[in-house]
């Protein structure tokens, strides 16, 4: 059974984890360990993460601006490669989220943006 993790890239941290906050309830912990300025997302049932946007949005009537979901696997590694054989492109190279998990971001056919994630509370 695969597991799913969402993401969301905004402008504002704080402004974002506020108006989440406010609608759905979701509580927001910053994640001192991370690579990049991030706060884990708590929904009370499916996980998910808040950070910064790396890249500018497209702009208005140029496509879908939208999350970014990560698919929990057994092997990084063997899925990566799998991705790669039917057409999909590495979009962000497999990093360490520390003490958490081995995280990857790929483009689909379609130009689409997913993650992967293996979790290995070694990963460093």
């Amino acid at each position: 059974m695969a597991h799913i993790y969402f993401e969301i890239q905004a402008d504002d941290l704080q402004r974002a984890s506020d108006f989440y906050g406010e609608i759905f309830g979701w509580k927001f912990q910053k994640n001192p360990h991370a690579p990049v300025e991030y706060r884990w997302i708590e929904t009370g049932g499916t996980r998910g993460g808040l950070l910064k946007r790396p890249a500018d949005t497209p702009p208005p009537e140029c496509g879908t601006n939208a999350y970014v979901c990560s698919i929990e696997v057994d092997d990084f590694d063997a899925t990566a490669k799998k991705i790669e054989k039917l057409g999909g492109q590495v979009a962000m190279p497999k990093f360490a989220v520390p003490k958490v998990c081995w995280q990857g971001y790929f483009l689909d056919t379609e130009g689409n943006t997913f993650g992967i994630f293996e979790v290995d509370e070694k990963a460093q």
